[in-house]
């Protein structure tokens, strides 16, 4: 795993070293650059000792070919770079507010209205030419939504551009006319885990498989029998969710953070398909393909000219299990689609940390998992590790993935440097699954609710 999950810097085949690296972590062995690189240097300088003058030949070769080879990774990398510091400068002038969403207590509404805001938040401005895209550094807005325990009580939270607020307030109002909104100092600065007394766990999530397939979504859990059904009778499956954190103690947090843009195809690396850009209806596609390739039969049947029995391949009926995977698959591809970025993290003081919260942790999203369908697993960060004695023996490089952690998740940074990571995308469904305002069949003591939304009075109030 690279330092910051920069994907190569932009030069060549470090991206796929970089990959490299992240399958060793898998295994259980914690891989860095530097004994590659003493190794590499200890191996030039036997081989100076055992061959010289082939040694010089090749160093000689190597400047010789210089003029040939420097300029197309230099270039390269000099493009990377100018596009990623317009970008990082850009967006260090973008000023961006946390807001609080204070939850009515009599709030009747499914997490098809949190569908809807999404919706409307499914945009792109910013990179609608190259001279803004790559010139400017411009970027399309992201939002980050946030379920958050400080000492068992939770609370939800949106974050934006400052310059988006309006309208993020006016969605939310729209469908949830009780809500209160308000501005929130950001908790994660308040506290820092990764030094004493704190200890802390985190990761990043991911789906299990590829992303056309569907998680299991809210719409899974209404009654069949009933068209419309109530939403204060609905099965939520954000409850558990809720529980969870609103089950730890008064020294513990939990903190649960969604960072969500509109997909723009970026997760794919540019790659093409009938000389388009390959989205994530191309893969579903590819998918509902591989499905019906499941069904396919050898048949015999007699040939009409020859009348000799022969034995030709041919689509047999699909059965009722890939009848429903197709159609969950194109179900969800029909929807808005975002890329989603989400990270958690535990911590305590040492006194207070309870080692269980992790496995928790771990299957925090196990709800919306389906058999048949996909799931949400962990990665990344300290879920790289597999607790075997000899990945860090010295504990530095978890300190050192801790504080990254901390700082990403401040960072609120998941699309780009320094920080670019490998997102999944989800359909808006999907994502009003995991993140929506609770009915009031959720009756978690642990999640504070008002009792109505509160105002100024209307200025042309008449006095006197």
């Amino acid at each position: 795993m690279s330092s910051g999950g920069h994907g190569g810097g932009g030069l060549p085949f470090l991206d796929k070293i970089d990959e490299l690296f992240g399958a060793a972590h898998e295994q259980g062995i914690a891989v860095t650059a530097k004994p590659f690189i003493l190794a590499g240097i200890m191996a030039l300088i036997a081989f100076f000792f055992i061959a010289p003058l082939q040694t010089l030949a090749n160093f000689g070769f190597l400047i010789l070919t210089a003029p040939i080879w420097m300029p197309i990774i230099l270039v390269r990398w000099a493009v990377y770079r100018f596009v990623e510091a317009n970008r990082v400068e850009w967006l260090s002038k973008q000023e961006y507010v946390l807001l609080e969403l204070k939850i009515p207590r009599d709030i009747k509404k499914s997490p098809m209205a949190m569908e809807t805001v999404l919706t409307n938040l499914n945009v792109s401005q910013g990179e609608s030419t190259w001279y803004k895209k790559y010139i400017n550094g411009s970027v399309r807005p992201s939002w980050t939504f946030e379920i958050v325990s400080l000492g068992g009580t939770v609370h939800f939270y949106v974050r934006t551009r400052v310059s988006y607020r309006r309208p993020v307030e006016s969605f939310f109002y729209a469908q949830y006319p009780g809500i209160e909104i308000t501005e929130a100092i950001d908790y994660s600065l308040l506290v820092d885990p990764t030094h004493e007394p704190y200890g802390m766990w985190g990761c990043d999530y991911k789906k299990k498989k590829p992303d056309p397939i569907p998680i299991r979504t809210y719409a899974e859990y209404l009654d069949p029998g009933s068209p419309l059904p109530k939403p204060d009778e609905t099965i939520d499956p954000l409850a558990q969710v809720i529980e969870l954190l609103g089950s730890i103690g008064p020294k513990e947090q939990f903190w649960v953070q969604m960072n969500v843009r509109i997909s723009g195809g970026e997760k794919y690396d540019r790659k093409k398909l009938d000389g388009k850009a390959y989205t994530w209806k191309d893969e579903a596609g590819e998918l509902i393909e591989g499905i019906r390739a499941g069904a396919m039969r050898k048949q015999k049947k007699i040939n009409q000219v020859s009348g000799a029995l022969v034995e030709e391949e041919g689509f047999g009926p699909l059965t009722k299990g890939q009848q429903e995977d197709i159609y969950a698959i194109e179900r969800n591809i029909n929807k808005p689609a975002f890329d989603v970025g989400m990270r958690a993290i535990y911590l305590a003081p040492e006194d207070a940390f309870q080692g269980s919260m992790i496995t928790f942790l771990i299957n925090l999203w196990k709800p919306m998992s389906a058999e048949q369908g996909n799931g949400i697993g962990i990665t990344r960060w300290l879920a790289i590790f597999n607790d075997y004695p000899w990945e860090d023996r010295s504990g530095h490089h978890k300190e050192h993935l801790k504080h990254q952690l901390v700082d990403a998740y401040r960072r609120r940074a998941y699309f780009h440097e320094p920080y670019k990571l490998g997102w999944m995308i989800m359909s808006s469904e999907e994502l009003a699954t995991i993140f929506h305002i609770p009915s009031a069949s959720v009756t978690a003591p642990s999640m504070p609710r008002i009792q109505s939304s509160t105002s100024e009075a209307p200025s042309n109030l008449p006095t006197g």
